[in-house]
């Protein structure tokens, strides 16, 4: 675990922060200003996103700024984004370790392919590439699907624990 941030459940008072962060995020990856006004983000953020899935924040201890996030069904990774300053540091991987601690047959997710640094962290991951397909975006980019399977062992010690 990372020492100097804590994992919290999300909750519409971080809205703002989360959407900040998220935005320079995809703007950075992507190296493209965002076509999604903030009011659809907002929306999406708290009225979709929220309501089929589990979000978590990794906030700075001593800040208390939202640095990361991920959202999961417990069968895929909809969302991760890490803000651009504190990329590299295992936030991410905090965040994917938790939505693995709760997936029981694996995940799956889709990432852009252009994005070669967030294919290179999904690997890292142990997720492997599995297909790529057009998707409907404003984007209109390709996205890659990545799909990570538990170990035995994995699977054995969460039996045990239970």
């Amino acid at each position: 675990m990372n020492n100097h941030i804590d994992i919290v459940d999300y909750h519409p008072r971080y809205t703002e922060e989360t959407l900040r962060m998220w935005r320079e995020s995809k703007e950075f990856a992507l190296g493209t200003a965002e076509t999604q006004s903030l009011e659809s983000h907002r929306y999406y953020l708290n009225r979709v996103l929220a309501a089929c899935n589990d979000i978590y924040l990794a906030k700075e201890k001593q800040s208390g700024r939202v640095l990361g996030m991920i959202a999961t069904d417990g069968e895929s990774i909809t969302q991760l984004y890490v803000a651009p300053d504190a990329q590299r540091q295992g936030i991410g991987s905090c965040l994917v370790e938790l939505a693995k601690e709760t997936a029981l047959k694996g995940l799956m997710l889709y990432t852009i392919e252009i994005n070669q640094q967030a294919r290179e962290f999904w690997q890292k991951q142990g997720f492997i590439e599995c297909d790529t397909k057009t998707i409907e975006s404003d984007e209109g980019m390709f996205d890659v699907l990545c799909e990570w399977q538990p170990n035995k062992h994995t699977e054995q010690s969460r039996t045990l624990v239970r």
